[in-house]
């Protein structure tokens, strides 16, 4: 059977290649390249341009993730602290696949990449688009000795790791937005999706997942129902994704050996240097309401503090809405 997968990586230099090219090494005729690269076109949502007389090719080039490299791409310290990596051409979720593996008691520092997600999920159940080798999706299993109590300001610490990962690979100055989403510029770059579980008392494990837009094809627009940018817009160049996947890895595996130290407070002054809501006015939007205050930041628990005219509040759950500034003593007089 033809690995479409294989046949991709064929493709990946972005170059022209016949269809009898294509078809020597993978022992098939050209009229199952053709039905095959129709078929991935439409499953990965791929522009593969076919021009009579030269071959197939795809729009842009493919950097595929290359196990070797994102190993050659750890610290030692890093190295330490992983205890395997598996990566996939396509899986349902990397979240879901791992959380699998840790119910059958897979340890501590295993992480699992895929190239594409079939079903890739976002916070409060959103869907996560994830087309195929355009972007980072990625999770990492972690357990710690303690209760699920002091998992508090854990997807913060998430997001830190991310955006210093990304300011290192870049240069690009990210935009934190309670609780775990990095953009720039005030759209979405990237996200993180934690899964708890374990005793009040301890042990408890996470399942940490996060994916990053890297390199977007404009096709996909359509199916983002927000604001979205990419690493290769932001930066004006293309991102090598392996050196990415290395650099976030390292930054995550040792700020969560920190957080189990010190918790939050070790984040706190990259949390203020790159949050990207202080002092705007928001809506914090719950199930059944709505609240609407001045952020002032966030406590060292990873709760967000807001201000409004009934005082200051911290608040744990909720999504944020950035709303049309307006000077909040302005807008008490009015409601006066």
């Amino acid at each position: 059977m033809l690995d479409r997968f294989e046949l991709l990586k064929l493709l990946g230099d972005g170059r022209f290649h016949s269809g009898q090219t294509l078809a020597r090494p993978l022992g098939v005729s050209r009229g199952a390249i053709w039905k095959a690269l129709r078929k991935i076109a439409q499953d990965f949502n791929l522009d593969i341009q076919s021009v009579r007389g030269r071959g197939y090719r795809l729009e842009k080039p493919i950097e595929f993730l290359d196990l070797e490299k994102i190993q050659a791409g750890l610290k030692s310290a890093t190295g330490s602290l992983l205890s395997g990596i598996e990566l996939h051409n396509s899986l349902g979720s990397t979240n879901h696949h791992l959380y699998e593996l840790a119910r059958q008691g897979a340890s501590s520092g295993r992480v699992v990449i895929a190239e594409h997600q079939q079903a890739g999920r976002g916070r409060r159940g959103r869907i996560w688009i994830s087309p195929f080798a355009q972007n980072l999706y990625l999770s990492l299993l972690w357990r710690f000795d303690f209760g699920l109590a002091r998992l508090s300001g854990l997807s913060l610490t998430v997001a830190v790791a991310v955006a210093r990962a990304l300011h290192q690979v870049t240069g690009i100055e990210p935009e934190l937005k309670w609780p775990n989403d990095i953009q720039y510029q005030g759209r979405k770059l990237s996200g993180n999706l934690l899964e708890v579980q374990g005793e009040s008392e301890g042990p408890c494990v996470a399942v940490i997942g996060v994916g990053v837009n890297v390199s977007m094809s404009a096709a996909i627009a359509d199916d983002i129902d927000q604001p979205w940018t990419d690493l290769s817009i932001a930066s004006g160049r293309q991102i090598s994704r392996n050196l990415l996947c290395a650099a976030i890895l390292n930054e995550l595996a040792l700020a969560l050996v920190a957080f189990s130290e010190t918790g939050l407070k070790t984040f706190m002054s990259d949390w203020r240097r790159w949050d990207g809501i202080m002092d705007k006015s928001v809506r914090l939007i719950f199930a059944d309401h709505e609240i609407e205050g001045e952020v002032c930041g966030i406590d060292e628990q990873g709760a967000l503090l807001l201000k409004n005219r009934t005082g200051l509040h911290r608040y744990h759950m909720g999504e944020v809405s950035l709303r049309r500034s307006v000077n909040l003593n302005d807008k008490f007089n009015q409601s006066q």
